[in-house]
Parts: structure tokens; C-alpha cells; sequence
């Protein structure tokens, strides 16, 4: 049980890191000075949303993301928010694809040979269905965290940061619900995909509780870190480069690789919620269902990795307020089948 809970906490964790958060973007859009206390208020509302997203999935024995929605949202507006949520994850993952751009661009590559390296493994990972992800995960996530918190440590470390001096300025704090709303709805695509193969209610806690500690944790120390280095942000596209400025460039190869790993797991999430939510209809393998989509995202990349996260995160976390609401009341709202 305990493998296992630790299989949907790597799936729940690699989902979030992605490109926006992995390169600290997406964090400094939302937070930033004053934000302790909104963080603390992410951490509980990203852990009651995954027990309670991955709970309904386990009682529907869910394939795909659209049971799971229509008992949250309920039948009138789960037409509205299945076309938001083909939306945000298209999208989205175009942001990962043009974020493996930038990251290769960092090192004088091609922006576009860039994007090729991260649609060729992406194809690939499919042609072991579902279980290739999982795996995938289970093994890159550890090494992840790890690196991404060593770093960050290091850095706190060395430049003798105090994560805790502010503590009394927390003004920012509203921060936490449209953050939170903001990635409701990959959870719902991506946990929406796997009920079916839940086994144990006790897996549920496990990577509930687990995901939202690590994520928690790695997002105060980050947004702790890029406080420090406010300034020199505005002149890079990934604010964690400004960091590792400060390290030998081996660091900034080992962490570029990292960030890149982030990019690929959040898209490989992406892919997998949209592939099967049109299994049913869409007859093939999945891996030639990913080569499909991927290709009709390439145009799109051209738009450029940080406009993307500027104009549309903040957007689709507005918009899914209403979401991570009904998803913070089912509990109350269903008490005794939750129970």
C-alpha cells in the first residue's frame, strides 16, 4: 500500500513541477514577498483537493477525467469545464514544449531542436500505456525534489538567507486560492485516469498528505530564494538561472537536466489526461494517439515560454475558483460517502 501511495504522490508531484514551477516563474507570478502564509494556505487546499480528487476517482473506478468532474461540478457545467480542461491541458502543455525550447536555448541550442528532444521521448513513453508513466516517475521524481531542494539549500546556505525574517508581513496571503485553483484542474485530468487502478482507500492519504508536505515545503523555500535574487529575475526567462549564476556550470548542467526532466514529466501528465479522455472514440495505440496531439501543438510553441505563463496561468486560476470550491465543500457536501 505504501509502494503504491508513493506511486499516485510521484504522479501528483509530477504533475505540479513542471516548467512554470520547476523554473520558479510560475511561483514568482503568484508569490513573492509576503507570501508565507499563502503558501501554508496552498499546502492544505492542494492536499484536501488531491484526497478528495483521487478519492472520487477510486469509488468511480475512472479511466478518464470525465466521471470524476461531472460528480464535482455536476451535470449542467461539466460540458463547460471538459472544453476548459481540453483547453488548459492543451495549452499547457505547449508551455512544457516551448519550455524544453528555452531550456536547450540556455545553452546555444536550437529552440526548436530543443522542443524535438522532448516530443521524441514523450511518443516513446507511451508505447507502455499507463505504466510508463508511473515508472517513469517513480524513478526521476526522487532525483528531482532531491536536486531542486539541494540546490536551493545550498543557496540559502551560502548567502546566509533568514527564510523566517518576514514572518510577520504576510499580506499576500489571497494568493493561495487562485495558485491552488490554477492546477486543479491537471489533478482532476491526470488522477482522473487512474481510479481504476487504485487499490487501498490508505493509498488515498498517502500521496495526499505526502504530495502536498513536499510541495509545500520545496514552494516556501523557493519562493524564499527568488525574494533574494528579485532583482536580477527581470533578466532571465527561468528565475532558477539567476540562482545557479552564483555555482560552478557543472551545477548548471546537473540542474538544467533536472529542470528539463520537470518540463517532460508535467507534458508526459498533459498528454496522458488528454489521450484518454478520447480513447473511446479515438481507436489506436497511445502512442500514436500522443504523436497526434503533440504534432497539432507545434504551432503554438512559437508564442514563447514566458508570455505563456504570464497571460494564461493567472487566467485559468481565476476561472477555477469555482472549481477548487466545490471540491473544498464535497466533503461536507458528502459526508457520509467520503466517510
Amino acid at each position: 500500500m505504501i509502494r503504491s501511495g508513493m506511486k499516485w504522490m510521484f504522479l501528483i508531484i509530477g504533475t505540479m513541477i513542471g516548467a512554470g514551477y520547476a523554473s520558479g516563474r510560475e511561483l514568482w507570478q503568484f508569490f513573492g514577498h509576503e507570501s508565507g502564509l499563502a503558501i501554508l494556505i496552498f499546502t492544505i487546499l492542494f492536499t484536501i483537493s488531491c484526497y478528495v480528487i483521487l478519492r472520487i476517482s477510486f469509488e468511480k473506478k475512472s479511466k478518464h477525467y470525465l466521471p470524476v468532474l461531472r460528480t464535482i461540478v455536476g451535470d449542467h457545467l461539466t460540458l463547460l469545464y471538459d472544453g476548459m480542461i481540453i483547453l488548459y491541458l492543451f495549452t499547457t502543455t505547449v508551455i512544457m514544449l516551448a519550455g524544453s525550447g528555452a531550456t536547450w536555448q540556455a545553452f546555444h541550442f536550437s529552440y526548436w531542436l530543443g522542443i524535438i528532444a522532448i516530443i521524441v521521448p514523450l511518443i516513446l513513453v507511451f508505447v507502455w500505456d499507463i505504466k510508463g508513466i508511473l515508472s517513469m516517475n517513480s524513478i526521476i521524481l526522487p532525483l528531482l525534489i532531491g536536486g531542486l531542494l539541494y540546490v536551493l539549500i545550498l543557496f540559502s546556505v551560502q548567502q546566509e538567507l533568514s527564510i523566517f525574517s518576514h514572518i510577520g508581513e504576510q499580506s499576500n496571503w489571497p494568493a493561495a486560492f487562485p495558485f491552488t485553483a490554477l492546477n486543479i484542474l491537471p489533478l482532476i485530468a491526470v488522477l482522473g485516469a487512474v481510479g481504476s487502478e487504485v487499490r487501498y482507500k490508505g493509498e488515498i492519504w498517502i500521496a495526499s498528505i505526502g504530495s502536498g508536505l513536499v510541495l509545500g515545503s520545496i514552494s516556501f523555500i523557493y519562493n524564499s530564494s527568488l525574494i533574494q535574487i528579485a532583482d536580477d529575475i527581470l533578466l532571465y526567462e527561468i528565475p532558477l538561472f539567476a540562482i545557479l549564476k552564483h555555482y560552478p556550470y557543472e551545477m548548471f548542467l546537473f540542474i538544467s537536466f533536472l529542470l528539463w526532466i520537470a518540463i517532460f514529466t508535467t507534458a508526459a501528465s498533459g498528454v496522458l489526461g488528454l489521450i484518454t479522455r478520447f480513447r473511446n472514440r479515438l481507436k489506436g495505440p497511445l502512442w500514436l494517439l500522443a504523436a497526434i496531439t503533440l504534432l497539432l501543438m507545434l504551432p503554438l510553441t512559437s508564442i514563447g515560454f514566458s508570455t505563456l505563463i504570464k497571460y494564461l496561468y493567472p487566467l485559468y486560476g481565476l476561472l477555477n475558483l469555482y472549481v477548487l470550491s466545490a471540491i473544498l465543500l464535497y466533503p461536507f457536501l458528502n459526508r457520509y460517502k467520503i466517510s
